[in-house]
Formats: C-alpha cells, structure tokens, sequence
C-alpha cells in the first residue's frame, strides 16, 4: 500500500500527468492572426513616435507592412513549434523550457499587437501614433488600476468587492459636486476617495458584521449608487449645473521637467494630472506594504486563515471592516478621474462597467498589485487602439473594433495566464 502511495506522488508520475496544449493553441492562433494579416496588408505603414509637447524631434518612418508582418508570422511559428515540443518532451527541460516559454509568450504577444497595428495602418494615409496611444492608455488605465487595487485590499482581508463599480460612480460623482460647489479641483479630490469609503463602509456592515453574502452586498451597492447617482443628476445636478456639475474646475497636467521629454513614454508617464502620479504612489507603497509591513501581513492572515489569525490575537472582523473602507477609498479616488480628471461634467452611469473590468483585471493579476496594474494596463491599451483604429482605416468593422478589448483580455485569460487561487477566507464570514 505504501509503494502505491509512493510510486503516485512521485515527481514521475506528475511529469507524465495530463498534457496541458493551452500554450501551444494559444501560438497557433497568434501564428494564423499573423499569417491573415501578412496575407491582407498591403502598401506601407507610417507610424510616428513624436509627441508636440516634446523638445526632440523624431521623424515619422514607413516601411512594407507585409514584409514585417510575414517576419513575424516566421518567429511566431518558430515559438509555436518550441511550444510544441516543450509539451510534449514531458518536462525533459524543464528549467530552460520555462524561461524560454516565458521569453516566447512575450516576444509572440508583442509581436501580435505590434501586427495588428501594422495591419490596421498598412495603405492609410494617417500614421500610427504611438505616444497619443500611450497617453490615451494611462488614462484609461487609471481609474481601472485604482479599482484593481481596491480590490486586491478587500479580497486579500477576505471581502469580496463586488462594489467597486459603485465606488467608482459614487467616487465620480462627489468629485465634481465637490469641486463645482468649492470652485476648487483639490478638494474634489478630496470628498472622492470619502465618497468610496462611505460605500466601503456599507459592504463592511453588512457583509463583516452582520454576515451576508458579500457577492449580492456588492451588486445591491452597485445598483443603490446608479440609482442615487441617476437621481440626483436628473434632479439637482439639471437644476444647478452651474454650481454642482461643471467642467470648469478640473486637475490640470503637470509636467515634470526632463522625464517628460524622454521619447515616446515622457508625455504619457510624466505630463499627468496629480491623480495619475497618485496613481504611482499608490501601486508602489500597497505593494511593499501588503507583503512587507505588519499591517500586510495581518491583513493576509484574515484573508487567509483569519481563525488562525484571531488565535494571535488579531481582531478579524475589525480588520476586515477597516480594511474594506480603505479598500473603497482607494475606488472612490480612482472614480474621480471621469470627472475632474477628465475634465468632464457627470454623466448618468459614467463609470460604464469599469468597475467589473477592474475586478477582471485583478483577477488576472492573481490578486497582486503589480498583476493587477499589468491586466489594467493591457485593458487600458486595447481600448486605446481600438480608439485609434477608425483613424488608420475604414476596412475593419466598427463592430469587431469595438470587441478588440474584450478579445484580448479572454486570450489573456485563456491563454497566458495560470490558474489563479483566490484568498482561501474570502467570501467566508469569521464567526467567534
């Protein structure tokens, strides 16, 4: 019996397990995207890495879109045969294959952007702007990386933050009644983030003390700030636009000098508003906190063991309670960035789903701040060129334009991503 047992959890047995091809099919198809474009493109594409707001002057350059497209098509079979033969050698590589699977996914993940964006500007007399697309992407990016990190607080404390819609809607609206009322921009910025802590507060009440399905919590939330938000921006908002919902007051870039002008990446990294550089602050500082510092680590214990938590002498539920309300804050800040950071008056559901695509994203980034940003991001540049698309050519569908985003995040997810272990308390009451 003992050999049995032995003999089934030996690393042999696990080399010579079930063969996993997702890697594989997911080249394959990179490497027939790629081969249909090389086949479709035809003429140049120009593509221009100047911005107006940079002291250096790079010229646009052209070259033959199908040319480069076919060398791509080339590597990226080369990567799908690798693949091919990495899976089925069993392991036999193990070490060097996983390095080179790693250098392969991103190399063949690139590539298939890059060509999508050689093919959509291939014969168009408009160039492809690199760096507005990068500009367009942190923008983006932001109010879904704040929300990403609010859930990555709240679910890593054992709280399902389902709310972060809400919070990025409530966050939005108080922003610009806030600044409209106050004349002042900074002090939007500073009801938001209570505004989000305020519909924390509300999911930790019900869910942390009072114990009920923190999923269903969050969707009533969801729903509760529409409707409010909805409401009031029919009501009073209609009635006094000129003091309680104007784009007058808004957060103006500021440029730090020298960064900015670094080609390409200075004007969409270091000419922002100063929510985007707290956008910065706040990636950088949860991510030493949350695995360096007493409090991350206290935090993680009630997400993942919180009995083994209390038996030290951790206060769970009031962990979790202050946890979720900062969790909220941090969506209610990002929320701000549709109105005041946007230079934008608020509109009815302005947050427009954003809020369940920062769920995504930090679900994708396996609960951890830096995944989340790079998921966000990656959402962030989709939409970015898919904005851009309808510039470069009409032969492309608005229809199918318009899905580039949610087609990448589900490759994403299919593809290059692993599976993800959620928190193991989450969602689970901590009852004394």
């Amino acid at each position: 019996m003992s050999a049995v047992a032995v003999e089934t959890t030996s690393p042999s047995a696990n080399v010579l397990g079930k063969l996993s091809w997702k890697i594989p099919v997911t080249f394959g198809f990179a490497s027939v995207l790629l081969l249909f474009f090389a086949m479709q493109a035809q003429g140049q594409t120009r593509f221009r890495l100047n911005d107006k707001s940079q002291k250096f002057d790079i010229p646009d350059f052209s070259f033959s879109a199908s040319a480069v497209l076919w060398a791509f098509f080339a590597v990226a079979l080369l990567g799908t045969a690798w693949s091919v033969m990495s899976v089925l050698s069993r392991g036999k590589y193990a070490k060097a294959g996983r390095i080179l699977d790693a250098v392969v996914m991103a190399v063949i993940a690139f590539m298939t952007v890059l060509g999508f964006m050689i093919f959509a500007g291939a014969g168009s007399e408009s160039a492809v702007t690199v760096t507005s697309t990068l500009v367009s992407t942190v923008a983006i990016s932001t109010p879904l990386i704040f929300g990403a990190l609010s859930g990555v607080v709240c679910e890593r404390v054992g709280v399902v933050n389902i709310a972060i819609e809400g919070q990025l809607l409530f966050g939005a609206f108080a922003g610009v009644v806030a600044a409209s009322f106050f004349k002042n921009a900074f002090v939007g910025l500073l009801i938001a983030p209570l505004a989000g802590a305020f519909v924390g507060a509300l999911l930790a009440l019900f869910s942390v003390k009072y114990a009920v399905d923190q999923i269903i919590v969050g969707v009533v939330l969801n729903v509760l700030i529409l409707g409010l938000t909805t409401f009031f921006a029919g009501t009073l908002l209609t009635r006094n636009a000129q003091m309680l919902n104007t784009n007058q007051f808004s957060l103006t870039p500021i440029r730090i000098p020298l960064l900015a002008d670094i080609p390409v990446i200075g004007p969409a990294l270091f000419n922002q508003t100063i929510l985007v550089y707290c956008m910065y602050v706040a990636v950088t500082l949860l991510t030493i906190f949350l695995f360096r510092s007493r409090w991350g680590l206290r935090l993680r214990a009630c997400g993942e063991h919180p009995r083994a938590a209390d038996t030290v002498g951790i206060n769970v539920n009031r962990t979790r309670f202050r946890n979720t309300v900062f969790g909220g804050s941090l969506a209610g800040l990002g929320g701000a960035f549709f109105t005041i950071g946007s230079g934008l008056a608020f509109t009815d559901n302005m947050s427009a789903g954003n809020g369940y695509i920062a769920l995504a994203a930090m679900i994708l980034g396996k609960w951890h701040p830096l995944g989340a940003v790079a998921a966000s991001v990656m959402f962030g540049f989709a939409k970015a060129f898919a904005l851009l698309v309808p510039n470069l050519t009409n032969a492309i569908p608005s229809q199918m334009v318009n899905m580039i985003p949610y087609i990448v995040t589900i490759i994403a997810v299919a593809g290059f991503v692993g599976k993800s272990r959620a928190p193991a308390a989450e969602n689970v009451p901590y009852v004394k």
